[in-house]
């Protein structure tokens, strides 16, 4: 019996020690498979999210960019639509360029009571208004001499009225385009010309300022002329001379020529700044530097000017005056360019209208920087002035 049993204890040891290696050979399989897709979990997935981070990111900025890309593109369409538009707009509407001339709109500064030209520093100045032609009103400022200041406190518009015929010239000065008579550099050269002993009479021309009316070269030519001879008529003997500056110059070469047609002459003209007709002179302005090469610029831009009826022509202008002529520009001047200061004295210079008369050019080196509207700050101006005027400056009396 012992010999049967034996084997059969010896199978089943062998079978269970069978049965446990296989056991163990299956669980180590196991662990391994378990490890392997651990291994797999840290490294896989780990290492693809940074791509994917990446990936995202640059698709987000690639996306923006396209954005800003699509929206400058929109811009530029936008202007360069705009760009091709307002040449149409002014041909169809010469309104508008007529009002980019006159500038008159325009008024700085602001928030002052052309009322009180006191508070400008112009204690001796009266503000009165005339009225050239029926529903029209323009402001005057008349600054007597500045040795007679403390005698003009208080004093009411007769004063000023009766003080134009005392001993001391007078000189009529017309301004340029945008502001009004109140301008900062206009109110400064009115005092130097007042502490040189003049009488400075300005005003507002139609639609400027406080002066009721609508803007024209022939309207402000005729507020000039209005003008001259209210002071011509209170005047007496006393010179009376026209100073015009920038887009006054027009004005002053518009009512010097009539002026002279009918043989009243100033004693003389003075031209700051000049341009030679308006045409050259917007050709010129820094304003149109971005269109001056635009296919058919004169007729989108300068012949809507000619069709409002604006000229200023003092090219043409000064071959019909007969009065002494001195010209002032300064060589930095940005709005007027000085060539053409320079060409219309030497369109004058030769003129036999002025064949009797003296015609002098004075630059101002651009060092100085008196630019456009400045040249009031020169030193040489009274030295300038004295020479020109071919006598000393007034006394400084009563």
């Amino acid at each position: 019996m012992r010999k049967r049993t034996e084997p059969v204890t010896l199978e089943h040891e062998r079978c269970d020690a069978a049965g446990s290696s296989s056991s163990g050979s299956a669980a180590a399989a196991l662990d391994a498979d378990c490890r392997l897709k651990q291994n797999l979990r840290l490294t896989g997935p780990g290492a693809a999210e940074p791509r994917c981070a990446a990936d995202a990111g640059m698709k987000r900025a690639l996306g923006r960019r396209k954005g800003l890309w699509l929206r400058l593109r929109k811009i530029l369409f936008c202007v360069l639509g705009l760009y091709i538009a307002i040449p149409f707009l002014i041909k169809l509407c010469p309104g508008i360029q007529a009002k980019l001339i006159f500038l008159n709109f325009v008024r700085v500064p602001y928030f002052i009571d052309l009322k009180k030209p006191q508070d400008q520093g112009l204690n001796h100045t009266c503000n009165y208004y005339l009225q050239p032609e029926e529903d029209v009103t323009i402001g005057v400022w008349h600054t007597v001499p500045a040795v007679w200041w403390k005698n003009a406190q208080g004093k009411d518009q007769m004063w000023y009225e009766d003080a134009l015929a005392s001993s001391h010239p007078i000189i009529l000065y017309l301004h340029g385009n945008a502001g009004t008579r109140g301008g900062d550099h206009r109110v400064e050269l009115y005092k130097v010309l007042s502490s040189l002993g003049y009488h400075v009479f300005t005003f507002d021309y139609r639609g400027w300022g406080d002066s009721m009316g609508t803007p024209s070269e022939r309207g402000m030519t005729y507020d000039a002329l209005h003008v001259f001879d209210w002071i011509k008529a209170r005047s007496g003997d006393n010179p009376v001379y026209i100073w015009g500056h920038s887009l006054g110059t027009g004005v002053a070469t518009n009512l010097v020529r009539r002026l002279c047609e009918r043989e009243t002459p100033p004693d003389a003209l003075i031209l700051e700044s000049p341009f030679t007709n308006i045409r050259e002179e917007a050709k010129s302005h820094p304003f149109s530097v971005i269109y001056r090469y635009f296919p058919g610029f004169d007729w989108f831009f300068l012949d809507p000017i000619t069709s409002s009826g604006i000229k200023f022509a003092n090219d043409e202008n000064v071959k019909h005056i007969s009065c002494p002529l001195l010209i002032l520009h300064a060589e930095d001047d940005p709005v007027v360019p000085f060539q053409l200061g320079r060409k219309l004295y030497s369109i004058a210079a030769p003129a036999r209208s002025f064949r009797d008369f003296k015609v002098q050019f004075v630059p101002f080196h651009s060092d100085l920087g008196y630019r456009h509207k400045y040249i009031y700050k020169s030193p040489e101006l009274p030295r300038i002035l004295r020479e020109f005027l071919g006598k000393s400056e007034p006394e400084h009396q009563h």
